[in-house]
C-alpha cells in the first residue's frame, strides 16, 4: 500500500487531477466522487486492475440508473407516489398478493400485456397503477400516466390540430401507459372512438394499464 502510494508521488503526475477532469469529461460525477474510496479497497483487499474497473464502472451505472430512474418517474407525471411494498393487503384480503408480485416482475410489460383493475372507488387500484408504474421507472422503462378523460382530451386536442396518427405514433413509444378512472365519466361517441384507437394502436405493441370502477361492459353507460 506505501509502495502504491510512493509511486504515485514520485511518477510526476497529478493523478487525482486527472481523474477528476476524467470524470467531467465523461460526465461521470459518481464515478469522480467515489474512485479515491474504491482504490483504497483495491488497495487493501488487492483487487486486480480488471476488478477495479469493474467496480468504478459499476457505481457510476448504478448511479445513472437511479437517477434516470427519478427522472422518469417525474416526466410519467404520477399524481402521488405509492410503491407496491406500501399497498395494504390486510385491507383487500380479496386481492392475491402472488398476482401483485408476478405483476411487479414487469414481465408484462416484456410480453407487451395490458393490466386491469375493476373495483369500487377505495379498493387501491390507483395505487397499484402508480406502484407498478414506478417500478417500471426504476427499471429503465418510460410510462406516462393520466386519467381517462386526461387522455382522450389529449388526443381530442390532436384530433383537431389535424396530428392524431402523429400523436398515437408518439405514445406508442412509450412502453407503459396508464389510464386511471375508466368509467367515472361516461364516454360520448367521439371520446370513446379515440379512447378505442389508444387502445387499439398499442395492441401487442406496448403495454396499459386501465383502472375503473365498472366492468367492460358499463364504461359507456352515466
Amino acid at each position: 500500500m506505501t509502495t502504491a502510494k510512493t509511486a504515485v508521488k514520485t511518477s510526476g503526475r497529478n493523478v487525482e487531477g486527472e481523474i477528476a477532469y476524467l470524470a467531467r469529461a465523461l460526465k461521470a460525477p459518481s464515478l469522480g466522487q467515489a474512485v479515491e474510496r474504491l482504490a483504497e479497497r483495491a488497495r487493501a483487499e488487492s483487487w486486480t486492475h480488471e476488478e477495479f474497473l469493474a467496480a468504478c464502472l459499476q457505481r457510476e451505472v448504478a448511479a445513472r440508473e437511479s437517477h434516470g430512474g427519478e427522472g422518469r418517474i417525474r416526466s410519467a407525471r404520477f399524481p402521488a407516489r405509492k410503491s407496491l411494498e406500501e399497498f395494504d393487503f390486510d385491507h383487500q384480503r380479496s386481492l392475491k398478493r402472488d398476482t401483485i408480485t408476478h405483476l411487479g416482475t414487469l414481465d408484462f410489460i416484456a410480453g407487451k400485456e395490458n393490466v386491469v383493475f375493476l373495483g369500487p372507488p377505495g379498493t387501491g387500484k390507483t395505487h397499484l397503477s402508480i406502484g407498478l408504474g414506478m417500478r417500471a421507472c426504476q427499471a429503465g422503462h418510460r410510462v406516462a400516466f393520466a386519467t381517462a378523460a386526461e387522455w382522450v382530451a389529449r388526443l381530442a386536442d390532436a384530433n383537431q390540430a389535424g396530428k392524431l396518427q402523429a400523436e398515437l405514433v408518439k405514445l406508442g413509444r412509450i412502453p407503459l401507459i396508464i389510464v386511471d378512472e375508466v368509467g367515472y365519466i361516461p364516454f360520448e361517441a367521439e371520446a370513446a372512438n379515440l379512447f378505442f384507437q389508444l387502445v387499439s394502436s398499442r395492441y401487442e405493441r406496448a403495454s396499459l394499464i386501465v383502472t375503473s370502477n365498472k366492468p367492460f361492459g358499463r364504461w359507456g353507460e352515466v
